[in-house]
């Protein structure tokens, strides 16, 4: 699977303001900010995201996933 790929599975399922990917098409690294994120703490950002992908990654299609998920203010936040 490539970064662009599994950019738009995310983005198809999740509505992101940003989300950035590096990885070597197993195993990933990814930054994502949606205001799906408001109100939940990271075990449920990191549950919502998961769920986006499905059986992609039972079937090993993404073997690991490891990801930070902010809310649009903490991103502003961030990035100041």
């Amino acid at each position: 699977m490539t970064a662009e790929q599994l950019q738009a599975l995310i983005q198809s399922h999740l509505p992101c303001e940003h989300i950035s990917l590096e990885g070597d098409g197993r195993h990933w690294y990814a930054t994502i900010v949606s205001a799906e994120f408001e109100g939940k703490r990271a075990i449920q950002r990191h549950q919502r995201v998961y769920a986006t992908l499905g059986a992609k990654m039972h079937t090993d299609e993404v073997h690991a996933l490891s990801m930070k998920t902010y809310t649009p203010a903490e991103w502003a936040a961030v990035e100041k």
